[in-house]
């Protein structure tokens, strides 16, 4: 057994992580019931209520409980505050008010709200490819067949 308890280090929180990886799983669900459900089949009442309860719970973890998460960790645990400046390796992100050679003055509450912008950027973009695989499901692709030049289809005589 390993000494050292992975959890415990600092920088992991286990509600993120947790939540994180809950809602990505509970997203992707999705998947296999699409492709075990016949895509003609018409949902009867009883789905319905079921499915959009099941993915407004899956939208308010995704955009309201796991970017809270990440922010309440970054302001507790990370001491992400607008008072903490970033300076980057060897000083380079240094701001040029404060003796550096940088135009921009960064402090860790932007990096912080820009990772928070990154998980909600990361959740519509999985969103968006969920709900477009779902309605595209039953589509059949058809040979594309080899037209005249007046657009006729051009049939071998059998």
């Amino acid at each position: 057994m390993l000494a050292i308890d992975i959890l415990r280090w600092p920088g992991v929180n286990q509600a993120f992580l947790f939540s994180l990886v809950l809602t990505t799983l509970m997203s992707l669900v999705v998947i296999p019931i699409g492709k075990r459900r016949k895509f003609d089949r018409k949902a009867t009442w009883g789905e319905a209520m079921l499915a959009s309860a099941y993915i407004f719970l899956v939208l308010f973890l995704a955009f309201g409980v796991v970017p809270h998460q990440f922010i309440d960790h970054a302001d507790k645990e990370l001491g992400w505050r607008k008072d903490k400046l970033v300076y980057g390796p060897f000083d380079i992100l240094k701001s040029d008010t404060i003796g550096g050679n940088f135009p921009i003055t960064i402090s860790y509450e932007a990096i912080r709200d820009i990772v928070a912008v990154g998980i909600h950027v990361f959740y519509i973009g999985l969103m968006i490819y969920l709900f477009s695989w779902w309605q595209k499901r039953g589509e059949v692709k058809t040979k594309e067949v080899v037209s005249s030049s007046y657009g006729r289809p051009l049939v071998k005589k059998g």
